[in-house]
């Protein structure tokens, strides 16, 4: 990538270079200028100040310029009276700062007496009077005069004076007074107007898209700024036009003030940037006053990009896309070529998955960004990364998005063999199977081992995974061995997920342990030797047969379920061969506890009643196998009940402080494990503490601890992903584990509520 940022820098400085040359190229010549001023003609009003020199008021004024018939610029003198030699009175026209007068044309006419004079001429740059016209006798027919200066003058006056010495005077009681009208001066101009530094948006650097302001303040003396242009690649982006005196006279423009414009302005235009292609251009200001002068600023190199990148090329999941138990995902991708175009600059990313969820927008920022790392998924399953780019003029278009798959399973497999008929018997059944559920990887492999009770190691036994009908559940399959010899027989099954997270376990879904007891074959009744003599053994005992069943509250069958501490009754009825009930016979009833309970078998007697019924309760304790035996009597042959499965479900509590937090905040949890009967394991019980989703009215794992010696546990929690208002169930489940005789076990919920911003 190094050598691709280089080659587009050297792109745009070659870009910038040669967009300036052809801008200094182009660029006009600051030359001097003119420019005309009408006065009093034509509707134009005067712009010049009268003065009287005596300081008595021996001379007044009178000017009307609103329209051409009768228009005039007058001074006249005072009835009655004298005034000195070389007093006057005057009207002035000063030509602006910068600037001087070049020419004068225009229409006068005068009415004189007593040596009063008008005269016409420039106020020249020593502060002195240079008279250009003059006349001493009464004109009152108007005459047109042209004059040119041989050196442009400051002003120009026009006098009605006493054009005697000043030891003399003149008579005032005649009336004397002088006119013009239909002015023209030509005003050099040889100054060009300074145009002000751009700013704002376009020029402040940076790439650049859109609608950008440019600012200026433009500065000129003489006539004043007429109107400034914006350049971009020397095309005109923006004019404008500033307020000046002027007015249309003979087919062109002429000011009516000497100084028309302002000398100073400022304005601000907006630039399109849509119009040029994206990559290095040339921006500059030119300034142009009423004269016609004009000057430019030095170019300044500016950046468009007006178009979004293209799509990410190879997005790419580190570890690939198939189903991992670690949360933690990694993209990388390679940027696309963006030419003279800015490089990119940032990438927008949500994740998007089931029951709506939807990480909001987000941003990552970086020069030349092509990666995103340690990525998180709020829960397990099926998720999509959306990625797409952002160049450094912030250009992004999300139809341009990329997807790839996320799929998260971080749940060990639900297992559990599947219940024997028969536990204890001459012959072991053919097959054993336990159920292997995975609701999101799904069930990948597994094994099944036995052993004898009392050894150490374990045997593996041929096994298969079947899949079965619905999604999410396979059996595992094993075959027994042929010739085992009597003894207890336990077994465990393992199984791992598409994801790779494994489970093992030595229990029935009810919770007792997975154990085949093979009893030695029944011994026979001896037959009398041929021709020893002796006769044959008596008819057979009559048949019996034996019902039981488990009860608590509503639920009742020959495997129950119970929360812990609760109480039990035992029930059944004891029959003959036609159904009717054998009163006053002993059974013997035989409690066997799960493994590592610390009470060992336990046996009772119960008596059945008149009609064969019998009832026995049995006390609180673990989880338990019960078994029922009739031993037979005189005439009537025995019966067993096979096992009955009582399932007691573990305890625990559950707290949690504080009860109302924001995302982001850790919740702390503590509760305790209760054991009544059993020893807690050597590494502390095993606790999952799980949260009820709403939408699937199902309990989902948070996170998994263990308890210390006594069976208390802490634990904390921080909620992420959360938006607006959630009150959230918890509880704490004793899970099933080896060697703990009971069923999982859950305690009572805890609530909190937490609060998140608005999404």
């Amino acid at each position: 990538m190094s050598g691709t940022r280089g080659g587009i820098g050297r792109i745009v400085a070659m870009g910038v270079a040669l967009a300036l040359a052809l801008l200094l190229l182009a660029a006009r010549e600051a030359t001097a200028g003119n420019y005309r001023v009408a006065q009093c003609g034509w509707g134009v009003d005067i712009d010049a100040d009268w003065a009287d020199s005596t300081g008595s008021a021996k001379f007044r004024q009178d000017a009307w310029c609103g329209a051409d018939d009768g228009a005039h610029v007058k001074s006249f003198t005072k009835g009655g009276g004298t005034v000195s030699g070389g007093r006057f009175a005057r009207w002035r026209w000063v030509a602006p700062a910068g600037a001087s007068i070049a020419r004068l044309s225009g229409t006068w006419w005068h009415t004189l007496h007593d040596g009063i004079e008008q005269r016409i001429g420039a106020g020249n740059w020593n502060g002195g009077f240079d008279p250009m016209l003059s006349e001493s006798w009464t004109e009152t027919a108007q005459r047109s005069f042209d004059y040119q200066l041989s050196i442009p003058q400051p002003a120009i006056e026009d006098r009605l004076l006493c054009a005697r010495a000043e030891s003399k005077w003149c008579s005032l009681d005649s009336d004397s007074w002088s006119a013009v009208r239909g002015l023209t001066f030509d005003i050099y101009d040889g100054y060009t107007p300074v145009p002000g530094d751009a700013g704002a948006d376009l020029a402040a650097g940076g790439w650049r898209r859109g609608a950008q302001r440019v600012n200026y303040w433009d500065t000129d003396v003489g006539g004043g700024v007429r109107f400034s242009e914006t350049l971009l690649d020397g095309a005109r982006v923006g004019l404008t036009e500033y307020p000046c005196a002027k007015a249309m006279i003979d087919g062109e423009w002429r000011a009516t003030r000497m100084q028309p414009c302002p000398t100073g302005a400022a304005d601000e235009v907006t630039v399109q940037t849509t119009s040029f292609s994206d990559g290095p251009h040339a921006l500059t200001r030119c300034a142009t006053d009423f004269a016609g002068n004009s000057a430019c600023l030095f170019p300044i190199g500016v950046l468009i990009d007006n178009h979004p990148p293209a799509s990410p090329r190879n997005l790419t999941l580190a570890g690939g896309e198939n189903w991992r138990h670690v949360d933690n995902f990694d993209f990388v991708w390679r940027n696309p070529d963006q030419g003279p175009a800015s490089p990119i600059g940032g990438a927008y990313w949500r994740i998007t998955g089931p029951s709506g969820y939807d990480s909001g927008l987000n941003l990552a920022s970086g020069h030349d960004i092509s990666a995103l790392a340690d990525r998180t998924l709020p829960r397990p399953g099926v998720y999509a990364l959306h990625l797409w780019l952002r160049d450094e003029a912030s250009n992004a278009d999300s139809g341009s998005a990329i997807d790839i798959p996320m799929r998260l399973d971080d749940v060990p497999p639900g297992l559990a063999f599947e219940p024997v008929p028969d536990t204890t018997g001459p012959e072991l059944p053919p097959t054993i199977s336990a159920e292997v559920s995975d609701e999101h990887s799904g069930p990948a492999s597994g094994e099944i081992e036995y052993r004898p009770l009392n050894a150490e190691h374990w045997i593996e036994l041929p096994t298969k995974l079947q899949p079965e009908g619905e999604a999410g559940k396979a059996i595992l399959a094993a075959s027994m061995p042929d010739g085992l010899g009597p003894g207890t027989y336990v077994f465990r099954a393992d199984a791992a997920d598409g994801a790779g997270n494994t489970a093992s376990t030595t229990r029935r879904a009810d919770g007792t342990e997975m154990a085949l007891r093979k009893t030695p074959p029944p011994v026979g009744p001896s037959r009398p030797a041929v021709g020893s003599g002796e006769s044959p053994r008596s008819a057979p005992e009559a048949k019996t047969r034996l019902f039981a069943k488990l009860r608590w509250r509503h639920r009742h069958g020959s495997s129950v379920t119970v929360p812990f501490g609760a109480g039990v009754v035992l029930s059944g009825r004891l029959l003959n061969a036609d159904g009717a009930g054998l009163a006053g016979r002993r059974l013997r009833v035989v409690s066997r506890p799960s493994r590592g309970a610390l009470s060992g078998v336990h046996v009772e007697t119960v008596q059945s009643g008149a009609h064969g019924g019998f009832k026995l309760a049995l006390p609180v304790g673990s989880s338990r196998r019960i078994t029922v035996v009739y031993r037979g009597d005189p005439g009537l042959a025995g019966a067993r009940r096979p096992a009955l499965a009582l399932r007691v479900q573990g305890a625990a509590t559950l707290s949690a402080t504080p009860h109302s937090l924001r995302t982001g905040e850790s919740v702390r949890l503590w509760g305790r494990v209760r054991a009544r009967g059993a020893p807690l394991p050597r590494r502390g019980k095993l606790i999952a503490i799980q949260y009820y989703e709403n939408e699937a009215r199902l309990w989902r794992p948070v996170l998994v601890t263990r308890s210390d010696h006594s069976g208390r546990f802490h634990a904390r929690y921080r909620f992420r992903y959360i938006t607006g208002t959630a009150r959230i169930r918890l509880r704490a489940v004793a899970l099933a584990e080896e060697r703990w005789p009971y069923a999982p076990g859950a305690s009572r919920p805890v609530t909190v509520e937490v609060r998140g911003s608005v999404g």
